[in-house]
């Protein structure tokens, strides 16, 4: 039988520059059955140990920088300051927390029993690792959400197999090289190849499934994994709203939107892809978005380039047919809507919509594009209002000056984290926790959550002292049950009385 293969493209340049074999299921049973064993061994390592290995793939990623650019660069046509800003930065940063906090955040933690006769008893709830990690990630960020992903899961003591997508492979299988160059035990970490297919099959053999990628196909993998019984975390995707109040500074609020819209191409679960400014500054505040997306650079891949190409093609038609519904609905794009036509690739031109309302395409579902609706808006009631009118909830942001009421604004978004006079910041602090809402799924990355998610929380109950017998333990007998519900009254009576009395009747039975 002739092997299955799929072909990576530039999506810049359309030009083919890898070919690669489809994992099977048998393949993928194998690659999972091979890090099972790897696992019982790295369970056994120390967390120091384990740091050590860490820093040391950090130095190789930034040994290997040049080399890693150009892979990510050609897979996802996107410029190459981003590869070393948006990626490489990121993760050489979350290494070093998850070296330094992963023990910290793991450790044993000793509870005290509030019921005074399990006051002999010593409880301990620990965190013990799953087994096999498989992580099912997008094309967006392919080292972010591979590797990246794939590290609070190696340091909780797990095994990963990674079915990257097969847009996007290449930045997932050098991540294997550097890993086995780092001294990671072999088989700990490793990448199978394919589409939908070969991720089903490692939802039927891993222990748990990480997922990132869209409402429909999360709630596939869902289905899949309940037939299991397996954990799943999922990150769905968001339509991040930014609100604009009439006190903001609009220079900021404007570059904190623009920036926020359109890095990565606006290819990101927490882009800003809804806008809604208050009426007394929307005018100016539209005009300063309009005067910086019209000096953003798109191209090749090249540092002096600010935006590159969208890495799918089933995406840039999406967006097309988002912009092009809204146009015909009435709104207006004040600059781009359409395809660069200077680039043969999947180029969609930064584009500023206005005149949108919120029953359009564009402002209800993901777009995943460099596309920047805005609408206007008489108070902050009707933007909250507005953003929270959405089947999504991963992220949003306020630009104001009122930090007070910015922090109650906050507090009443239905989103999992929220910037203030800021936009994606959330992502890129490994130590605070980030989670969705609504259809952008659950599931916690960084922060101790972060990492306690790929454990299983384990309690263990030691009796230390007391008699030999206990209570409720066989045979029973009329005078256990009278001393039972005397105990019951003592304890649990409110009034000191009541606890009296019972004190007296459990002393004389």
């Amino acid at each position: 039988m002739k092997t299955q293969t799929i072909v990576v493209r530039n999506p810049g340049t359309l030009e083919q520059i890898a070919e690669l074999a489809i994992a099977s299921s048998d393949d993928v049973a194998a690659a999972v059955a091979r890090a099972r064993k790897a696992q019982t061994i790295w369970q056994a390592t120390a967390f120091s140990e384990r740091a050590k290995l860490l820093y040391r793939l950090r130095d190789l990623l930034i040994d290997e920088q040049d080399k890693l650019a150009d892979i990510l660069t050609a897979e996802t046509g996107r410029p190459r300051a981003e590869a070393y800003g948006n990626e490489l930065f990121y993760l050489c940063d979350a290494i070093g927390v998850w070296a330094k906090k992963s023990a910290e955040y793991l450790k044993p933690e000793t509870i005290r029993a509030h019921f005074l006769l399990m006051k002999t008893k010593k409880v301990v709830s620990t965190y013990v690792p799953r087994g096999v990690i498989g992580i099912i990630s997008p094309w967006n960020f392919p080292l972010t959400l591979t590797l990246g992903e794939a590290l609070p899961a190696v340091m909780a003591g797990n095994a990963v197999v990674v079915k990257p997508s097969e847009l996007t492979p290449l930045s997932a299988l050098f991540g294997t090289e550097i890993m086995a160059k780092a001294g990671f035990p072999e088989n700990l970490f490793q990448v199978v190849v394919g589409r939908g297919e070969t991720g089903e099959a490692l939802i039927d053999h891993a222990d748990m499934i990480a997922f990132t990628g869209s409402v429909e196909t999360g709630k596939h993998v869902m289905h899949r994994a309940a037939e299991r019984l397996i954990p799943v975390s999922l990150e769905l995707g968001g339509k991040d709203p930014m609100i604009v109040l009439k006190d903001a500074d609009l220079e900021r609020a404007a570059g904190a939107c623009v920036w926020g819209a359109l890095m990565n191409c606006g290819q990101a679960c927490t882009s800003v892809e809804r806008v809604y400014v208050e009426a007394p500054v929307y005018e100016p505040f539209v005009d300063r978005i309009v005067a910086r997306v019209r000096a953003i650079r798109q191209g090749a891949s090249a540092d002096e380039v600010e935006v590159g190409c969208l890495t799918s093609e089933e995406q840039l038609k999406k967006i097309e047919s988002q912009v092009n519904e809204a146009v015909g609905r009435g709104a207006k794009a004040l600059t781009g809507g359409r395809r660069n036509p200077n680039f043969k690739g999947f180029y969609y031109e930064p584009t500023v919509l206005v005149d949108v309302d919120p029953n359009m395409g564009v402002m209800r579902e993901e777009t995943f594009g460099p596309v920047i609706p805005i609408m206007k808006v008489k108070d902050a009631e009707e933007a909250l209002r507005l953003a929270n009118d959405s089947r999504y909830g991963l992220s949003a942001s306020i630009l104001s000056r009122r930090e007070f009421a910015d922090s109650r604004l906050a507090e009443r978004l239905e989103v999992g984290a929220v910037c203030i006079n800021d936009s994606l910041v959330n992502f890129i602090i490994p130590d605070a926790p980030m989670s969705g809402t609504k259809n952008s799924g659950f599931g916690t990355r960084h922060g101790a959550e972060g990492i306690r998610k790929y454990c299983l929380q384990k309690t263990i109950v030691t009796h230390r002292f007391g008699p030999r017998e206990e209570k409720p333990w066989y045979p029973t007998s009329a005078k256990k049950s009278a001393q039972i519900r005397h105990l019951l009254g003592l304890l649990c009576r409110s009034g000191w009385r009541n606890k009296l009395r019972a004190f007296r009747s459990l002393v004389s039975s």
